[in-house]
């Protein structure tokens, strides 16, 4: 199975200049923790639901702070034609439970979720990949 055949296609965007309560209220609108940052059609981050609590109003910044002063810049990403369970040991290797998901264009094209791959493998592969993401530290610690 590939990555395109259970990916979410549909994704809501922001701006490195969108504020961070512009985020939290399209994350909670879509009833999301996680949101690509665009910048003239290019990827250039991802800001979470934490980022924003432990990067943006623990570190002082309000609701005005801006998304690109407080989101992830070192965007993991994989490919729409990649393997499903290639993708998913992935994950549990970087320790991440979401992904932007780009074409071979580097086009963004979607996002794929642990529960994306929980809803079509059932306990196979999300369990290796829950446990490799579950573990202390990994790629969004914050200090």
């Amino acid at each position: 199975m590939k990555v395109s055949d259970v990916m979410t296609p549909e994704v809501q965007l922001c701006t490195p200049d969108d504020t961070l309560k512009d985020a939290a209220q399209a994350m909670a609108a879509l009833g999301v923790g996680l949101l690509p940052v665009t910048d003239n059609d290019r990827l250039v981050g991802m800001i979470s639901d934490r980022d924003i609590a432990i990067r943006g109003i623990g570190m002082g910044r309000g609701p005005e702070g801006r998304v690109g002063d407080v989101m992830t810049a070192d965007v993991k990403y994989c490919y729409d034609d990649q393997d499903l369970d290639e993708v998913s040991a992935n994950m549990g290797d970087i320790q991440v439970r979401r992904l932007p998901v780009l074409n071979r264009n580097k086009q963004l094209v979607g996002i794929i979720a642990l529960g994306d791959i929980a809803l079509v493998q059932g306990g196979n592969g999300t369990g290796a990949a829950l446990y490799g993401i579950s573990r202390p530290g990994g790629q969004h610690v914050q200090v």
